[in-house]
């Protein structure tokens, strides 16, 4: 989830790459630079062909997945008559575009979580249809759907996107988390715009991502300010601005991440090779440590030592080719032997130790969190300026989870390792070891909050 880990060959082919050649600055039309260009233009191709974007789409290179959601967000020709829906269960990055939203007077519309994240189709058809835009002409609404969630283990049904643009909304799909582990075809669910990370996807390299866009939509985003490579000619003092004239360039402030879009390319053929096969290894892994966790049990009272909240899937694929309905990652709690909640801090440590890296906490995805942990009242009686440590505070433990992500090259002994953690866990002199050698070693402070 957080990002995968980057191959040894992707490597070594990108650092020949670069021994061998001299790239430059895109924005000038010397060797060098045409060959930065080049390997630009081959690098898009390749997201293209990757997601099988039928034409009429572009990429425009970001940052990150969350710099491509912001690039929508605050273009967006939101309006007073306009409306944002998207779900409780999100990436903040997703949230955030609210804030551009409620600046320009538009509607915030929230689709609720269930208790296992994801949302209800029934539901979400009919928010969608009580805030449609009345007409698509006049008003300009957005629906932003996330794919996968990255905490709660749910996929949406991306034909809900193909509804919303029915009614009348422009879709944004958040794909972070779904496309490390799955195939996604923009043929088949052809949205507006798709968010994506590729050290998510492939590990290397980081600081880039990309928005998928159709020419089209991306035509009718307006950017609130330029930069170098945006624009053509800018009169100075003056008003007059000639944006540049591919439409992708208008919307990649400054100079692109051009010695790393090479790798773009190898990565996406890296990735193609093993995708088909990726999901039905990542099934027969998720369910031996599903079923594994679940039957962990406390040495002392004979009580389980694990609570999985996240979605389970509801099928073992079989063969190649199959697609899970659910991500590849497990949400939980460790237990004590009376069944309370371990401090998040406290298992984080041990794995630690073991040299396990897990991740805590609500892996910014607080509505998820919120709909998994069963907190949502609790979040609705939050007041401007909480902090979490007050949250906390006002709940009396720690809050979030502990997420083990499974990805492309996760192998069973990793799996195993994970078990036999969890054993040690429910073992009193194993665990009681690591909480006072925790104890010790950790910032009183911390302790109290975490106890």
């Amino acid at each position: 989830m957080g990002g995968a880990l980057y191959p040894e060959s992707l490597i070594r082919v990108h650092t020949d790459f670069l021994s061998r050649n001299i790239l430059g600055n895109t924005h000038s039309v010397n060797n060098s630079s045409k060959m930065s260009l080049d390997y630009a233009n081959k690098a898009r191709s390749a997201v293209l062909s990757f997601f099988h974007a039928p034409s009429g789409y572009t990429v425009v290179f970001t940052s990150n997945a969350t710099a491509a959601l912001k690039l929508v967000g605050e273009s967006y020709p939101f309006a007073s008559d306009s409306s944002l829906v998207l779900g409780a269960d999100s990436h903040n990055s997703v949230h955030g575009i609210r804030e551009y939203a409620t600046s320009k007077g538009a509607r915030v519309c929230y689709i609720p979580a269930t208790s296992v994240g994801g949302f209800e189709v029934t539901t979400t058809k009919k928010i969608l249809l009580r805030n449609r835009p009345q007409s698509r002409y006049l008003t300009s609404s957005l629906f932003v759907l996330t794919a996968q969630s990255n905490i709660t283990n749910s996929k949406n049904p991306l034909a809900i996107a193909e509804y919303a643009s029915r009614l009348g909304y422009h879709t944004l799909l958040d794909a972070a988390a779904l496309v490390p582990t799955s195939v996604f075809s923009l043929s088949e669910h052809p949205v507006d715009a798709v968010a994506v990370s590729f050290y998510k996807m492939f590990g290397f390299p980081t600081g880039v991502g990309a928005l998928i866009v159709r020419s089209a939509f991306l035509s009718e985003l307006k950017r609130p300010w330029f930069a170098g490579g945006s624009v053509d000619v800018v009169q100075v003092p003056g008003n007059i601005v000639t944006r540049a004239h591919e439409p992708h360039e208008q919307f990649e402030d400054g100079t692109i991440n051009y010695l790393t879009l090479p790798a773009i390319t190898d990565g996406l053929r890296f990735l193609s090779a093993y995708l088909p096969f990726l999901p039905l290894r990542l099934s027969s892994l998720l369910h031996f440590l599903i079923s594994s966790l679940s039957q962990v049990y406390h040495d002392t009272t004979g009580k389980p030592a694990i609570r999985i909240l996240s979605r389970v899937p509801t099928t073992r694929l079989r063969s190649v080719g199959e697609q899970m309905d659910t991500g590849s990652i497990i949400s939980l709690l460790f237990l004590g032997p009376w069944g309370e909640i371990l401090p998040n801090s406290f298992i984080e440590y041990s794995a630690s130790v073991k040299k396990i890296s897990l991740r805590t906490g609500c892996v910014c995805n607080p509505g998820g969190a919120a709909a998994i942990l069963g907190i949502e009242e609790d979040m609705r009686q939050l007041y401007p300026g909480v902090t979490l440590k007050d949250f906390e505070h006002i709940m009396g433990r720690e809050l979030g989870v502990v997420r083990i992500s499974l990805g492309l090259v996760s192998n069973f002994q990793d799996v195993w390792k994970v078990i036999q953690f969890a054993k040690s866990m429910a073992s009193e002199s194993s665990r009681q070891d690591q909480w006072d050698i925790w104890l010790e070693s950790t910032c009183p402070e911390i302790i109290g909050q975490a106890i």
